[in-house]
Parts: C-alpha cells; sequence; structure tokens
C-alpha cells in the first residue's frame, strides 16, 4: 500500500467517523437548517478540533499528513474509544512508502496447541492473523463444522461466517456477530495494512456480500477479547455460551477463543451432549501446522 493510499484511508475513517456523530453529542448548537449529509459537517469537526476548515479538507482527501498534536485534537472531537485512537494513529503513523517485509507463514504454536488439546468438553479454537482457524479441537468441530474438510484457504473464521450457510445459520444474531467480526478485522488492517492475503479476503468478501462491503466502509474497530454467543444449533437447539479469547504473549498474534455455557444452564447441558457425541481424540493432531503449506494459491 503506498502513502496515497494510506492518506486516503485516514481521510476515510475521518469522514465515516463524523457521520456517526450529531452536533448535540458533540455540544453543538443545534440548527434549523436542513443537512445535506448525516453527522457533523467538516466545518464542525475543524471548530472542534480548532484547526481551518481547508486543512481539515485536505486531510480528508488525503492531501496532506497528519501531525501528532492535530490528531490528538481530532481524537478528541471526534470522540473516539480507545480501540478507535489506536487505529487512528496506526493509520496516520503509516503515511510512508517503506517497504514491509510479508510474515512468514503461520504455524501453530506448540504450547497453543497443547492447550488446546487439554479442553475437550468445550470447544475451542486457535486463531492467527486475519482470524484465520489455524487449530481446532472435536468439540468447535461439534459446534461450528468440519473444518478438516475444508480447504485450507477457507479456514477463516470471517470467511466462514459470511459464506459457510450451516455457521452463518448457527448464529441467532448473526448481524451483530458478522458486524463485531469485521470490526476485528479493521483493528488488524490498520496494524498491517500491506498484509496482501489480508487485502485478498477484503476483496472477495467485498464482492460476495453487501453487507460486509457497508460494514467494512463503516471503519468500526473492536479489540474485544470476550463476549457471549447466541447459537442454535440443528442437533441440541439454542445455546448461550461465554466466548473469551486469550492472546499468545509471543507476538505472534495468535489467539485461543474458547466457549463455555454457565454450569447448571440449559446450555451447559446441550453443550454437554453435543460434546458427547465427538472423539476425544484432538483435531490438532490430525491437521498441519499451517494451513498455508498445503495451499499453491497463497
Amino acid at each position: 500500500m503506498t502513502a496515497d493510499s494510506e492518506s486516503r484511508a485516514l481521510g476515510a475513517f475521518l469522514k465515516a467517523r463524523r457521520a456517526q456523530l450529531s452536533p448535540r453529542e458533540c455540544g453543538l448548537p443545534e440548527t434549523d437548517t436542513a443537512r445535506r449529509v448525516a453527522g457533523l459537517r467538516r466545518e464542525e469537526v475543524a471548530r472542534l478540533a480548532a484547526i481551518s476548515v481547508d486543512y481539515y479538507t485536505r486531510l480528508e482527501q488525503g492531501r496532506v499528513r497528519a501531525s501528532a498534536p492535530v490528531l490528538t485534537t481530532l481524537a478528541r472531537a471526534l470522540r473516539l474509544d480507545d480501540d478507535q485512537q489506536t487505529y487512528l494513529y496506526e493509520l496516520a503513523g503509516r503515511t510512508d512508502a517503506r517497504p514491509r517485509p510479508r510474515r512468514p507463514a503461520q504455524r501453530l504454536r506448540p504450547a497453543m496447541g497443547r492447550l488446546l488439546g487439554q479442553l475437550t468438553d468445550t470447544p475451542a479454537l486457535v486463531l492467527g492473523r486475519r482470524l484465520d482457524v489455524l487449530a481446532w479441537n472435536p468439540a468447535a468441530t461439534a459446534l461450528y463444522t468440519d473444518f478438516a474438510a475444508l480447504a485450507p484457504h477457507h479456514r477463516n473464521y470471517l470467511r466462514l461466517l459470511f459464506t459457510e450457510p450451516v455457521v452463518r445459520q448457527l448464529h441467532r444474531n448473526w448481524s451483530h456477530d458478522a458486524r463485531e467480526a469485521v470490526a476485528a478485522l479493521r483493528m488488524e488492517a490498520a496494524a498491517d495494512s500491506g498484509d496482501p492475503d489480508l487485502a485478498r479476503l477484503v476483496g472477495e468478501l467485498s464482492l460476495q456480500d453487501a453487507d460486509f462491503r457497508t460494514w467494512w466502509a463503516e471503519h468500526r474497530v473492536n479489540s474485544a477479547g470476550y463476549g457471549t454467543k447466541h447459537y442454535r444449533h440443528h442437533l441440541v437447539g439454542d445455546l448461550t455460551l461465554d466466548c473469551d479469547t486469550w492472546t499468545s504473549p509471543d507476538g505472534s498474534g495468535q489467539r485461543l477463543m474458547v466457549l463455555t455455557a454457565e454450569p447448571g444452564s440449559p446450555s451447559h447441558d446441550a453443550l454437554r451432549i453435543l460434546t458427547s457425541w465427538t472423539t476425544r481424540q484432538p483435531d490438532t493432531d490430525r491437521q498441519p501446522s499451517t494451513d498455508q503449506a498445503q495451499d499453491p494459491t497463497r
């Protein structure tokens, strides 16, 4: 990605964010004048950030680089939360044209694989960069789908949410869950905007799904590591599961995602029934440490 395209990405984020705010939220007086666009006007953002309208306009158009002090005032003016501020600074900090070396192929960390193998009664996945599914246990297969039967490049959590009917229908609140996953990928894109595999994934999903195009254009970001998932499984019915994610401390970006149910709840009983039908042998013993090694298209 060139410096020009990265500047445009920053401008797109600024434009998308101001469209989400109302004058009242930002302490500005309401007027009777009809607004041609949703949210704040450019001159209102410039006033809140104490910069000229011309300078702010050029920022949105990707014609100038934002200085650190300007980013600070823009973050305050646009009411950005911690994730959004991180995203803003990462976009602005990558406006140079230095080449970035491509990361090596993802390989499942042995310690992560051993930990996954010990989780026999609860669904668990190891996610890598771009939300790629690097490993899974039998309970995850029972809940989601047979990952081993999928082509290696198709084992991506976001891709499955949008393109795999079984996974899509599993989510009772699919729109919410899919939108949050898009926001998580957006967060990752700011930190690794030069990843060609990420660009390919975004391009493919943009062509295939109108919802993905819309949500990707919103520039929402999210790094939450926990939440609640509501599923409707074709064998055991409704499940309400707590979803917790732990990030590996080695900087690899690998995350262990574990789904658990409240003890004694109907979901806990249903999950026990579901996992009792699966083998106790971890799938990680039967699948390669890197999906890319088997996929000649990547």
